[in-house]
């Protein structure tokens, strides 16, 4: 038969439970807001570096010690939708390059540089490789000059997004560019996509296995 005193509920195991919760709450957020964040990939606008439906983890330290560089493929805030948050794309110039698209091509001039040099980008599938352009197709070649401490990104699927190139899809409200403060961090860890109805990592739509990648994401690209 329980004691009278189990009928009550203690208030020091209350007190106790309270508290280990408010530190692992504490932790958590420290954590997220810190370090790293947990995202899932909606669309196919970087196909195919990653694919819709995966999870990845963002590495929010670096950029707090470091500069974003080229190639990085970053989560930012593109302040240009109200539904749609955060933006995944690849940096593709910073702050003092001077940007060509011609013919479907990308070349970049740095700051020390005399010359452009056409971009080797390995990332992009035979679908938008040599097919990079701005707007409408007819428009060959377009310059962009970035400003200091500022970034130019792009998709890597070039044929089927808006970045940069459009401002985000309007130039009217944005900038054609990011700061750093608009940029969450940088991709860490990317985990595929995982079916618990077919227990695998097959993805429902593509018919690909996305199994996680910790050191052969695509994560940057030295353009060196």
């Amino acid at each position: 038969m329980a004691s009278e005193e189990s009928k009550f509920i203690n208030m020091d195991d209350v007190k106790d439970f309270g508290k280990d919760l408010a530190i692992i709450i504490i932790i958590v957020f420290f954590i997220r807001f810190f370090f790293a964040m947990p995202f899932q990939i909606s669309g196919q606008s970087m196909y195919s570096s990653y694919y819709d439906r995966e999870f990845i983890i963002v590495d929010r330290l670096s950029y707090r010690i470091w500069k974003p560089d080229r190639g990085d493929v970053v989560v930012f805030k593109p302040h240009v939708s109200k539904t749609k948050e955060f933006f995944l794309k690849r940096i593709i110039a910073i702050g003092w390059d001077i940007l060509k698209i011609e013919w479907g091509k990308v070349f970049l001039k740095k700051t020390w540089e005399a010359d452009f040099t056409e971009l080797n980008e390995p990332y992009l599938n035979e679908d938008n490789d040599g097919f990079t352009f701005v707007g409408n197709k007819n428009t060959w070649k377009s310059v962009f000059e970035i400003p200091e401490w500022e970034y130019f990104v792009m998709w890597d699927n070039r044929n089927h997004s808006s970045d940069s190139r459009t401002c985000f899809s309007n130039c009217s409200l944005v900038s054609n560019t990011i700061t750093k403060k608009d940029i969450t961090g940088k991709i860490f860890v990317d985990f595929g996509y995982f079916s618990f109805k077919t227990f695998s990592f097959l993805h429902p739509n593509l018919w690909i296995e996305t199994h996680p990648r910790f050191f052969s994401s695509p994560a940057t690209y030295d353009y060196e």
